[in-house]
């Protein structure tokens, strides 16, 4: 099964330097909902992928973070849109855990428990972390500049996305114009 990996904050919600700690925290970027309610009806599975060291730093509660989910997940099925699963690492930065982005380990656990083929899939982010897991799993990637990276940024980095957008709806207009059938890349998108 190819399904469509998307990070949390900077791709779904606005990110926050001190955690989405509580639902009243939590902002959904502009066109989000619409876009993953796109992506439900083109029968596209979305995963939701996710560091949250908040919880790992003893800034946040698993339930904090429970109840954070519940209402994104709520106001999603509301505008008709359907996320899969989600796989989130709560562990500290410095654990050394393999699920940690940018490891891999929460895509490796997706593949096993739902028969992903990650090579068929693409991975939404927001930041080279989100780049390099993919990377390293053999994912198509998407870069949105509407969380941490700025587009200067993307020069120095080693990796190169398949598609950069301004946002999550920019992105699934992509994903959907390709159909998933995906041809090969000559080059990077950025030109060097």
């Amino acid at each position: 099964m190819r399904v469509v990996f998307l990070d949390r904050d900077g791709v779904i919600n606005m990110d926050r330097p001190d955690y989405v700690k509580n639902p009243d925290e939590f902002r959904f970027l502009p066109g989000v909902l619409d876009a993953i309610r796109r992506m439900a009806e083109a029968h596209v599975p979305v995963f939701v992928v996710s560091n949250q060291a908040g919880v790992g730093k003893g800034i946040m509660s698993p339930g904090q973070l429970e109840a954070v989910t519940r209402h994104m997940l709520d106001h999603i099925e509301a505008a008709g849109g359907r996320i899969r699963h989600i796989y989130y690492c709560i562990h500290h930065p410095d654990a050394g855990c393999d699920c940690r982005k940018p490891r891999p380990g929460l895509l490796i656990q997706a593949r096993s428990d739902f028969d992903v083929d990650l090579r068929e899939s693409v991975v939404i982010g927001d930041s080279w972390r989100d780049l390099e897991t993919a990377r390293l799993v053999g994912c198509r990637t998407a870069l949105v500049l509407s969380g941490k990276t700025a587009i200067e940024e993307i020069e120095r980095w080693d990796i190169c996305p398949d598609y950069i957008g301004s946002d999550l709806s920019e992105a699934v207009d992509w994903l959907l114009k390709s159909s998933f059938a995906y041809a090969a890349r000559a080059d990077c998108l950025i030109e060097r």
